[in-house]
């Protein structure tokens, strides 16, 4: 399978979600998971984006995404990759990487 290039968004806020006692803040969980990733996948194309569900955004997709986190249909962090949700609350690397290697990448 030919290997595409990826994002990967994380939609969080400052505040850790209530539901997620004892889980690290979204910006934390942003940086842990780019640096996982990189790390297991080195040398391919992921960008990566943090999206403050407190913050303006002018991107439809992303507020749309903001907004259903804010009427609670899903908690956060909330991780994207190419629009396809892959985890949401407390998030563990695994599924995350299953991910991965199902749009063709290989750990390394």
């Amino acid at each position: 399978m030919a290997q595409e290039k990826l994002t990967v968004e994380i939609y969080g806020a400052d505040i850790v979600c209530a539901s997620c006692v004892n889980a690290p803040s979204s910006k934390d969980t942003y940086e842990w998971l780019e640096a996982a990733i990189t790390r297991k996948f080195p040398g391919h194309q992921i960008t990566f984006l943090y999206i403050d569900i407190e913050k303006p955004i002018e991107d439809e997709k992303q507020l749309s995404i903001a907004n259903q986190i804010a009427n609670d249909e899903f908690f956060y962090p909330l991780i994207m990759i190419n629009e396809e949700v892959i985890g949401e609350g407390y998030i563990q690397l695994k599924p995350v990487f299953s991910a991965l290697e199902k749009y063709g990448y290989i750990a390394e």
